[in-house]
């Protein structure tokens, strides 16, 4: 067993396809097979049912595929660790965010830190919060991003630094009832339609909280709409399916384009966190690039 067949097994399981994968990776269709066959004689099993054109993983491939996960990110990890024995010449740097701090929060910080450090890569992956806390769990990221307080933090195994607050807004199309007219009180809100995100979202669960805040139980809230994007959650509330709570940084735009209107409800502040796994070394370049967030004006 060899890295480039575990590289080749986990490109060919994602893909459920041997010449996808094949392509993918620049290799020829009969390398990517032998690969996979090489594996399957070598445990002397099955990793893939042939279903028609396409294939799907046995129950032994299942097994198989957080194994080889683990182990290629473990021989990143060593990878990166021998890099950085020389300094941030070179490198890697693995980050997995929730949707609103990889679209606004982070972009022009990671441009600063690309300018400070060149030689050193930045890949970066979007998910809500539960799936940026599972790629930090399992070694798909080195660093995550999610916005608390939540669930999501409350976990033995991961370690969060506070690195920025944000505003939240309530938010409304310009022909809403709220639209102008001053704060709804608690029984309005209650009857109110809303524009939700999906289970999991940071988010979704700063909504709930930030509407306890004002006297509004989570079992009244009537859910109009339930979307898996912040910009989907904005669009149908500026065509009138309800209010939301957003960030300031996502609405700032329809706000001035005077797509939505901003309901005057005083709304907590909340936190940004950088996640890391607390069993695995910080990287030169994940500590490089939390000083540069430290320091970066909010």
């Amino acid at each position: 067993m060899t890295f480039e067949q575990l590289r080749i097994f986990i490109a060919v399981a994602e893909r459920e396809h041997v010449t996808r994968a094949a392509e993918a990776l620049g290799l020829t269709q009969s390398a990517a097979s032998g690969a996979v066959a090489a594996l399957e004689r070598e445990f002397g099993t099955r990793l893939f049912h042939r279903v028609g054109r396409g294939i799907a993983l046995t129950e032994a491939g299942h097994v198989f595929i957080t194994e080889a996960r683990a182990i290629l990110n473990r021989a990143e990890q060593a990878a990166l660790t021998m890099r950085e024995i020389a300094g941030l010449a070179r490198g890697r740097l693995a980050i997995k965010a929730s949707q609103t701090i990889a679209n606004h929060f982070l972009p022009l910080r990671l441009v600063a830190f690309r300018h400070a450090y060149p030689g050193v890569g930045l890949a970066v992956s979007i998910g809500n919060s539960a799936e940026v806390a599972r790629a930090i769990l399992e070694g798909d990221a080195e660093l995550g991003f999610v916005e608390g307080p939540g669930e999501t933090l409350i976990q033995p195994r991961l370690a969060a630094e506070p690195i920025a607050q944000d505003r939240l807004v309530m938010v409304v199309a310009p022909d809403h009832p709220w639209a102008g007219r001053g704060t709804p009180d608690a029984a309005a809100l209650a009857a109110g339609s809303w524009v939700l995100r999906e289970d999991g979202s940071g988010t979704r669960a700063m909504f709930f909280e930030a509407l306890a805040g004002l006297g509004i139980d989570h079992a009244a809230v009537d859910v109009a709409i339930e979307l898996p994007a912040n910009n989907s959650v904005l669009t149908a509330v500026s065509g009138g399916a309800g209010a939301t709570i957003l960030s300031e940084l996502v609405c700032a735009d329809a706000l001035a384009a005077g797509k939505v209107v901003e309901v005057p409800v005083q709304l907590p502040r909340r936190t940004y966190f950088a996640v890391q796994h607390q069993d695995r070394t910080r990287t030169r370049a994940a500590a490089a690039l939390l000083a540069l967030l430290r320091e970066a004006p909010q």
